[in-house]
């Protein structure tokens, strides 16, 4: 079938006038069941065994993301026409939700109604579609050798080759690598001259709402609270008066404010009248790309955004173009030739990519759920391998691009971790640290200060050390040593390549490869390749005894244990964890310690010496030395300091700790050390470490990146707890998790309300008769509530093994119901494609945990119900065992009460984002206390209720607005729950 109909077969595929298609079946699978369209043109529908049995026997079929097509189908992978590899093609760097929908909404068809056969109906017309576009642009620049790269693709066994080239006019197209050396085509970057500093001239917060308004039109939705927003913003860009003593403002806007694009006003206003930037951080890089999105208000000419605004990651986020070329040596040669079908379709999206961001920019995030992550990984410099000048790609480096992009960009948008580590750092590609920062999602400054400014010493740190030293130590790895990395600037100088040596003999006291599997076994010598024990992996082995003796047993990774720790067991995410405090410290650890920190100096004297050396050719030969070679020598300089000798001061400071003399109980330490054992599958070690962590993060956050500001702007819709009823009390305790009260002067703070009626626009209700414990019950009360929702539902869950459990009951009957079901850790995609998914797919529902919480921002009819497990308490480990005794000015269990409230309130927040939108927030723990109660805005009613009544107030509250949300659906289920 085409869009001009169906015509007889020839051979595997049907030639028409304009467009040949695969003569294949379109499947769209459910859970436990499935659609087929037939190449014939008939419509069946099938349980899903009948499907997977009748898959087996036809053609390859016409599917969208053929992995989570087989899966549903409890099929092993089989070659499928996938349709989001022809739209990677055809449509390179475009969005579009991996969905039948989602491609229709993108290729401007009506979306599908009538369920999966209507969906499976509809995948031959996108088909259709997607080689029309390619048939249109035959002559555009971007398909000079789209034809010879889809044959060259053809040879490696992919399927769409032949209807590609035929849709170019290019049906006998010669294979060719040529559109695989994406390199050749790219833009160099030119070096600017260094822009002098910022001028310091205020805002005016009338300037600030009148470009406020200007971005907003005259057509914008009113927002009363938003121009007084940024009017209080302004003060954040006022002149420092003081060395040290930043203007800082606390704001926190409640939902529906319009933040974004109020503090875009001041940011905007002070950059260009300063000649200077402003960097904005947020928590994730997809929350970066939604500021990003906000920008068009501020520059609606693409151009001129990519001009004045950068999204900045670090290096690990863009593809490497000497990794793409590394890559393609086994894909061409013949040894990998699969891989090559998705290296060529990222050389399209590398000729019309925004930034070469290949982790949450424009490459669709379900490229990797298509691929395997490990090829989006193997692409990027996920380990600082980075070569610089002596990359022959180095001039066209997407990496290079957006660092110079930086320098002169008027708003750099960032995340926490990356400005953090820049401030840490004093740069991060070089000197330059921003003096105006804004950051967004401030709720989150504590936790992200915490793993920025923590040191860990684990097997998997130093293996990766031991790693970047020495290169790939066999096997079929890439990864190249630091020998090889600067070989050329130390080569012939004995003065360089002695302490070069020294360093990386000395390196081999790090963990070899298979240290995991030694130091689980029990024998007290660890054999490695020098003939002599480990020093690294004798002191794993010790404290991996030392966790496993004093915690209760292994535990299941997915389970997360809310009420306490048991057994000194917690897992709170895929990997499950085993912790213990260091001290008692058990047999010979101490000696094991001290032989650790002497090994470790001895790789890090000789290469500092190296270090020092490098650095100072940069005076002694600053006539003669060219623009490439000061580049590598000062890059190389960075390099060892952050990758080698900063990690190495820490732990050889970690290990000294624990041979002094051990702090007196409950005293309160500057950081806490404790040690950990990861597990993965609940039995199978992942890690073992002594980790350290500052008792208040905030501390060093104040210090390096707060103090040396001239301003800055924390703001979220979620900064106070509303649980304290003293506002002084409330705005103190926001304060200390952003660091102020380390600060010369205090935080001006400012507070606007949300706009939102939430008593007319919402309902709150905590089930009463729902016992968590048990999955059957737990399962019973999410389908009835999706159900009497019509879909456009949020699950969430506190561990994932639940998820996982209540998935499986569920799943059918909302199929059948016809509302699709998606989860984490249960279907092959990624987080950021399942909301995408749930966004578009306005009948579907989502099952998620901690990042589905925060991450979620879907206005509109397709989020209109957020279903709660369990009250999110924090996890209960040694670290917040220490800061809930340390940090809650003697009130613990008011410590724990702020984080489950501010979380709670986070939840509901993602269920009204607009004034027109309505919503239920349902908690299924008939233990929450009253006095947590008051995270919910004024206005919201909270009512306690059993299954059958929140069943029928969702449906009545929801069917006036969403006919879908049937009543007599609901009332069956909850009739059913409760045994009648």
């Amino acid at each position: 079938m085409t869009g001009d109909g169906f015509t007889p077969p020839d051979d595997r595929w049907t030639r028409v006038t304009r467009i040949a298609l695969p003569e294949a079946p379109a499947v769209v699978a459910g859970h436990g069941r499935a659609a087929i369209f037939t190449a014939d043109g008939e419509l069946l529908l099938l349980p899903a065994a009948d499907a997977a049995s009748y898959l087996r026997s036809v053609p390859p079929p016409i599917v969208v993301h053929a992995p989570a097509t087989f899966r549903r189908l409890g099929l092993r992978p089989m070659p499928a026409f996938d349709l989001l590899e022809l739209f990677a093609f055809a449509l390179p760097g475009r969005p579009a939700a991996p969905t039948p929908r989602g491609l229709a909404l993108m290729l401007d068809f009506e979306p599908p109604t009538g369920g999966l056969e209507a969906e499976a109906a509809l995948l031959p017309e996108l088909a259709a579609a997607l080689l029309n576009r390619l048939a249109q642009g035959r002559d555009i620049a971007l398909n000079r050798d789209a034809a010879g790269l889809a044959a060259r693709m053809g040879q490696a066994g992919w399927g769409w080759a032949p209807y590609v080239t035929a849709a170019l006019g290019k049906p006998d197209a010669v294979p060719s690598s040529d559109g695989l050396r994406v390199w050749k085509r790219l833009p160099e970057w030119q070096d600017a001259a260094p822009l002098p500093p910022p001028a310091s001239h205020p805002v005016g917060e009338a300037e600030a709402r009148s470009r406020l308004a200007a971005m907003l039109g005259p057509d914008a939705e009113q927002r009363p609270g938003q121009a007084d927003y940024a009017g209080a913003a302004t003060a954040a860009f006022a002149p420092r008066e003081t060395r040290g003593d930043p203007h800082v403002v606390l704001a926190e806007a409640g939902t529906g404010t319009g933040k974004t694009l109020a503090y875009l006003a001041p940011a905007s206003l002070w950059a260009e009248k300063n000649h200077g930037g402003v960097w904005i951080s947020t928590f994730t890089r997809h929350l970066q790309r939604q500021i990003d999105a906000e920008l068009a208000h501020l520059f609606p000419d693409p151009s001129e955004r990519h001009k004045r605004v950068v999204v900045r990651k670090g290096r690990e986020n863009y593809l490497c173009l000497l990794n793409l070329e590394d890559a393609l040596g086994p894909a061409t040669s013949g040894l990998i030739p699969s891989s090559l079908i998705p290296l060529g379709l990222v050389a399209r999206w590398a000729l019309v990519t925004d930034d070469g961001d290949i982790q949450g920019g424009d490459l669709p995030g379900w490229f990797a759920e298509l691929f395997g992550a490990s090829t989006i990984l193997a692409l990027a410099d996920r380990r600082g391998e980075c070569i610089h000048a002596a990359c022959p790609h180095w001039r066209r480096c997407f990496v290079e691009h957006t660092i110079r992009r930086a320098r002169t960009a008027q708003l750099v948008v960032a995340n926490h971790a990356l400005v953090m580590t820049q401030a840490a750092w004093g740069g991060l590609d070089d000197s330059v640290v921003p003096t105006r920062y804004v950051f967004d999602e401030g709720h989150h400054v504590f936790d992200a200060a915490d793993g920025a400014f923590s040191a860990e010493l684990s097997g998997l740190e130093t293996a990766e050390l031991r790693r970047w030293l020495l290169g790939a130590e066999g096997g079929r790895s890439r990864a190249r040593g630091l020998k090889r990395r600067i070989e050329e600037l130390v080569a012939a100088r004995p003065m360089l390549e002695t302490p070069l040596d020294a360093g990386l003999q000395a390196a081999r006291a790090l963990p070899a490869p298979g240290w995991s599997s030694r130091i689980a076994n029990h024998h007290p010598e660890i054999a490695v390749d020098t003939g002599r024990p480990n020093p690294t992996e004798a002191f794993l082995r010790l404290i991996r005894h030392q966790v496993l003796a004093r915690t209760g047993g292994d535990g299941d990774p997915r389970d997360y244990h809310q009420g306490g720790q048991h057994g000194g067991v917690w897992q709170g995410s895929v990997r499950g964890a085993m912790e213990c405090d260091v001290f008692p410290l058990g047999p010979d650890v101490a000696e094991a310690a001290d032989r650790l920190a002497r090994a470790l100096a001895r790789i890090a004297e000789p290469l500092a010496t190296l270090r020092e050396r490098l650095l100072a050719r940069l005076d002694e030969e600053a006539d003669d030395m060219d623009a490439a070679t000061r580049n590598r020598i000062e890059a190389a300089g960075r390099s060892l300091n952050r990758r080698v000798l900063a990690p190495l001061s820490a732990w050889q400071n970690m290990l000294h700790a624990l041979t002094e003399p051990r702090p007196a109980p409950g005293s309160r330490p500057a950081d806490n050390l404790f040690l950990r054992v990861q597990r993965w599958d609940g039995a199978r070690d992942g890690d073992v470490g002594l980790h350290r962590h500052w008792l208040d993060p905030t501390i060093p956050f104040a210090a390096t990146l707060a103090a040396p500001a001239h301003g800055m702007l924390v703001t979220s819709a979620t900064l106070r707890d509303s649980g304290d009823a003293d506002p002084e009390t409330a705005w103190a305790s926001a304060e200390a998790r952003v660091g102020t009260p380390h600060l010369p002067s205090p935080a001006i703070r400012a507070a606007v309300a949300s706009p939102f009626d939430y008593a007319r626009q919402t309902r709150a209700l905590i089930v009463s008769d729902v016992a968590g414990g048990d999955i059957a019950q737990l399962a019973a009360a999410y389908r009835a509530l999706f159900i009497a929702a019509g879909g456009g539902a949020l699950g969430l869950f506190t561990a994932i093994r639940r998820l996982q459990a209540v998935h499986a009951r569920i799943a059918p009957e909302l199929e059948e119901a016809g509302i699709p079901l998606y989860a984490q850790h249960v279907d092959a995609m990624g987080n950021a494609t399942l909301v995408d998914i749930f966004r578009t797919e306005e009948e579907s529902c989502l099952l998620g945990t901690d990042a589905m919480r925060d991450g979620v921002d879907v206005p509109g009819r397709a989020l209109r119900l957020v279903v709660f497990e369990k009250v999110p308490w924090a996890r209960p480990d040694i670290l917040h065992r220490e800061r809930r005794i340390h940090l809650s000015e003697g009130d613990p269990k008011a410590y724990d009460d702020r984080i489950a409230r501010l979380r709670l309130r986070q939840a509901f927040g993602r269920l009204i984002r607009r004034a027109t939108d309505r919503g239920v927030f349902v908690l299924l723990d008939r233990q929450t206390p009253s006095r947590l109660l008051s995270a919910f805005p004024a206005g919201v009613a909270i009512r306690r209720v059993g299954l059958a009544e929140a069943v029928r107030e969702t449906a009545e509250f929801l069917g006036a607005e969403f006919p879908g949300a049937g009543f007599p659906a609901a009332g069956f289920l909850g009739a059913r729950f409760l045994g009648e």
